[in-house]
C-alpha cells in the first residue's frame, strides 16, 4: 500500500486533456438555447434522461454536460428526476423489452408540451444491438421521437448542438430530425 502511495505521488495522473472548444464558443452555444428555452417555453429546459438498455457511452457524455467543464447548468439547462417536471426525455440505447413499457409510462407521464430525443446510433436503430431477441428496437418504435443526435456515443457539444437545433425547429412549429 505504501509502495501505491509513494508512486501515485510521482506519477502523473492518467487523464484526458481538456476539450478542444474554446469557452466563448461554448457559452455562445449554451446561450443560444437558453434564449431559445426561454423563448419558447418561458423559462429554462428541464430533461429527463431515460436508459431504455444503453451500454452506459452516452450517459457518459450526457453526464459530462453537469461537470464543470460544461457546466450548464449556469445556463438554466438542468436533469430533473421525474418526467412530470420534464420538458425533452433524453432517451439512450436501444429499447429493450423489459423497458419498453416503462418508457411508454415516462412518455405519458411527462407534460405538453413535451419532446423526445433519441441519443446515439442504438437509440436511432437498435445500432449494435439491433437483432437481438432483448430488442424491440429504436426509441421511435416505442414512443414519437422529435430528433435523432447521432454518434456512438455523440459529444456534450454535439448534444448542446442537437438541444439548440430542437428547440429552433420547435420555436418554427415542426419535428426535428
Amino acid at each position: 500500500m505504501r509502495k501505491l502511495l509513494f508512486e501515485s505521488l510521482i506519477r502523473l495522473p492518467l487523464t484526458e486533456p481538456a476539450p478542444s472548444p474554446s469557452d466563448t464558443a461554448m457559452e455562445e452555444l449554451t446561450a443560444s438555447i437558453d434564449e431559445a428555452a426561454r423563448r419558447r417555453l418561458g423559462r429554462s429546459l428541464s430533461i429527463r434522461a431515460v436508459d431504455a438498455g444503453s451500454c452506459n457511452g452516452c450517459e457518459l457524455e450526457m453526464h459530462a454536460l453537469s461537470n464543470a467543464f460544461y457546466d450548464i447548468e449556469r445556463f438554466g439547462i438542468r436533469f430533473v428526476a421525474s418526467p412530470r417536471h420534464a420538458d425533452v426525455l433524453l432517451v439512450t440505447g436501444p429499447v429493450t423489452k423489459n423497458m419498453r413499457e416503462a418508457l411508454e409510462r415516462t412518455y405519458n407521464a411527462t407534460p405538453a408540451p413535451k419532446w423526445v430525443v433519441a441519443l446515439g446510433g442504438c437509440a436511432r436503430d437498435g445500432g449494435c444491438f439491433a437483432g437481438s431477441y432483448a430488442v424491440v428496437g429504436g426509441v421511435s418504435k416505442v414512443v414519437p421521437v422529435d430528433l435523432h443526435i447521432a454518434g456512438c456515443p455523440p459529444s456534450p457539444t454535439d448534444i448542446l448542438r442537437g438541444l439548440l437545433a430542437l428547440l429552433e425547429h420547435v420555436n418554427t412549429g415542426g419535428r426535428a430530425s
